[in-house]
């Protein structure tokens, strides 16, 4: 089997060619050592996937010891041991010390292929698994260095900590799903279940259902029993994304939860205790909602016990060549593209343009771009002519400007108003962060008339931040 390197160990040169010959021919990488001390050299410089390792050897390590030193180096290591003349006790502790197999002199040809394609096959497996945690770790990876989500992480952090309810809000395309699956991951629940549920995707008729479940019969359609996703949660997190969607029947229904801890499957007299952490997410100003009677007040303040905004991708543009980096890396292992690069051009287009879709616009663009340019470098060329063109008029209208002194306080007030955006309105940081005296910040505001939008609680510095 190709790239599967396997050691041998064994004092008795006639078993080391033997074996050879036969994983050769096999196709498996080998490396032989006549005793004990020389496997460990040979073993730390070749770094194998399998080792047959003769148990009895002359010499101050047996088998036995350099099984416990191999393991010591990699656990994942796979050893077959080589007996001759070995007792029951032996096995026994070699198995303890995690021995894959057994095979016996003299080594049959078919017992000895057999065993050692079962062991790579495990090794192969193992090494899927990794690479799909991997893979999926990187999937929900929270990608950016920027201060707010420096801020952003650091609040996940404190937040997985507790059980409290979260509710996440932000524009869509912006990761609020992200978010709560990393909450749920740092906390206490994170070996449970994390259930996700978009309200906004399921029918007023069935929310009930969809979320406490329902007996079979109970209704017309409801063919057999259903357990909710409530119950299905127990002991895990939910995430209820878009909950500003949901109806104020169903709205009652979730605050009877969140209130009692119980469930009532439809068409059930049982009442099911739950024990489940919500976090909840939308894209939708809930405060306003309230006063157009479409959400319940009561069940605002019940899930707005931590409150996180997911920022928007034009608050942190310094974090995009990072997000694009992170795309690529991402998609060509998933699907074995072959890894593309950004030319200079492009990419400061691409830090130009608004991103009205978040960052799911800039994730989707990325996929198509390795898909569809032929070169292994994209080039403003390869990109949508939709950013170019929105890049290159807000480029001519700064252009457009001719006196200096207005170009100057243009740009200086876009700056500022961009920094404070992303340090959250919060002077004091936002002056510490541009190297700039607060006072002269102060100041700088006052003259180029963006006080009065930042001013109140600017420097109330938020508990989470």
């Amino acid at each position: 089997m190709e790239n599967v390197k396997v050691l041998v160990v064994d004092d008795e040169k006639n078993i080391l060619e033997s074996v050879k010959m036969v994983l050769d021919y096999e196709k498996y990488s080998v490396a032989l050592a006549r005793d004990g001390i020389e496997g460990m050299d040979v073993f730390k410089k070749f770094m194998p996937d399998i080792v047959l390792l003769d148990v009895k050897m002359p010499g101050g390590m047996d088998g036995l010891k350099v099984l416990k030193s191999f393991k010591a180096v990699n656990p994942a290591i796979e050893v077959i041991m080589i007996s001759g003349h070995s007792g029951i006790e032996e096995a026994v502790e070699a198995s303890r010390l995690g021995a894959f197999d057994f095979l016996e002199k003299p080594i049959s040809r078919d017992k000895l292929v057999l065993t050692v394609r079962n062991a790579a096959e495990k090794i192969q497996l193992l090494k899927e698994n990794f690479s799909l945690r991997n893979l999926t770790a990187r999937k929900y990876e929270l990608v950016g260095r920027s201060a707010v989500m420096r801020a952003l992480q650091e609040t996940i952090g404190r937040v997985a900590r507790s059980d409290s309810m979260v509710l996440i809000s932000g524009d869509s395309g912006t990761g609020k799903e992200l978010i709560a699956r990393l909450i749920h991951q740092q906390s206490g629940r994170s070996q449970n279940r994390f259930v996700q549920v978009n309200c906004a995707a399921i029918p007023d008729e069935l929310i009930e259902s969809e979320l406490f479940g329902h007996e079979k019969g109970s209704f017309t359609g409801a063919y057999e029993k259903k357990i909710g996703k409530f119950e299905s949660a127990h002991r895990g997190s939910i995430f209820l994304d878009e909950i500003g969607d949901l109806s104020l029947k169903a709205q009652a229904k979730v605050l009877r939860v969140l209130e009692e801890g119980e469930v009532q499957p439809v068409g059930s007299p049982e009442i099911k205790k739950v024990n489940v952490r919500v976090i909840a997410a939308t894209n939708k100003n809930l405060e306003v909602e309230i006063q157009k009677n479409n959400f319940r007040e009561d069940l605002y303040f019940r899930l707005h016990v931590v409150p996180i905004r997911s920022p928007s991708l034009r608050d942190r543009i310094e974090d995009i060549p990072l997000l694009i980096e992170h795309f690529i890396t991402y998609f060509s292992e998933e699907n074995n593209y072959r890894k593309k690069t950004f030319s200079p051009a492009a990419m400061s287009l691409l830090m130009e343009y608004p991103w009205k879709g978040n960052v799911r616009e800039l994730r989707n663009l990325v996929e198509r771009l390795l898909i569809m340019c032929r070169n292994d470098q994209i080039s403003s060329r390869d990109l949508p002519e939709y950013i170019v063109r929105k890049s290159e008029s807000g480029e001519s209208a700064l252009l457009q400007i001719k006196n200096w002194k207005e170009f100057k306080n243009h740009s200086e007030k876009m700056f500022l108003e961009q920094k404070l955006k992303e340090y959250g309105g919060n002077v004091a940081k936002t002056a510490r962060e541009i190297g700039l005296p607060r006072s002269n910040l102060y100041q700088k505001m006052e003259s180029l008339g963006i006080m009065s939008a930042h001013q109140q609680d600017a420097d109330e510095e938020s508990p989470l931040s």
